[in-house]
């Protein structure tokens, strides 16, 4: 058991029992994760990184009010990723929220050797080929064989490695200058890669604007 961790879900409950023990059970268990701490025990070490910080200047009633969005992206580099954006007053604030809504976005990816050239049976690459959109930004993921390396700019790469995929070639479509797009984008392609469970809603701290 974490320290102190009352579970709120069933199946937090189910986790804290000791009943699902892995996290691709839990994902798989028709149950909805609306607990971090049900990630935190099942993946115990997982990276972080972030990805994108923003300012984001709102006018209201009382004047102008500054907020920080982070874009995070967590993996246990095993097959799991969770991809977030947090807002908050301070930088560090943004950012553990981030992490903490990514856990609860964490998907399993469905990882194979790569492409037919390549008969290794380690999970090295994608089982697939895959496309992901997120504002004007198109990713597509596409297998490829070991020593390839990721072909792929740096937050793709980032998301990528988190994920667990080692060789892919990708391409981006769109303004790929965009961090958030392109971030967001790219998880999407591994979760529509992972079409064993249907699509689910990205979780979002606030309605996306």
């Amino acid at each position: 058991m974490s320290h102190g961790w009352e579970p709120q879900t069933r199946l937090g409950r189910k986790v804290a029992e000791g009943e699902i023990s892995d996290m691709e059970t839990a994902l798989n268990s028709g149950l909805p994760l609306k607990e971090p701490e049900i990630v935190d025990q099942l993946l115990p070490g997982l990276e972080d990184e972030v990805l994108d910080i923003n300012m984001v200047q709102r006018m209201t009633d009382s004047g102008r009010r500054v907020k920080f969005r982070c874009v995070v992206a967590i993996g246990n580099r095993d097959g799991f990723v969770g991809y977030a954006e947090g807002r908050d007053d301070q930088v560090g604030g943004a950012i553990q929220k981030a992490i903490g809504i990514a856990k609860l976005n964490m998907i399993k990816v469905e990882r194979g050797s790569g492409s037919w050239e390549d008969r290794s049976d380690q999970p090295h690459s994608l089982a697939r080929r895959t496309k992901g959109k997120a504002g004007s930004v198109t990713v597509e993921l596409i297998p490829a064989p070991l020593g390839l390396g990721l072909a792929a700019s740096e937050t793709v790469r980032k998301v990528l490695e988190l994920a667990g995929v080692e060789n892919a070639w990708t391409k981006s479509f769109g303004n790929t200058r965009t961090t958030l797009n392109l971030a967001k984008a790219t998880y999407t392609a591994l979760e529509n890669a992972s079409q064993a469970r249907g699509p689910r809603s990205l979780r979002t701290q606030e309605v996306s604007e």
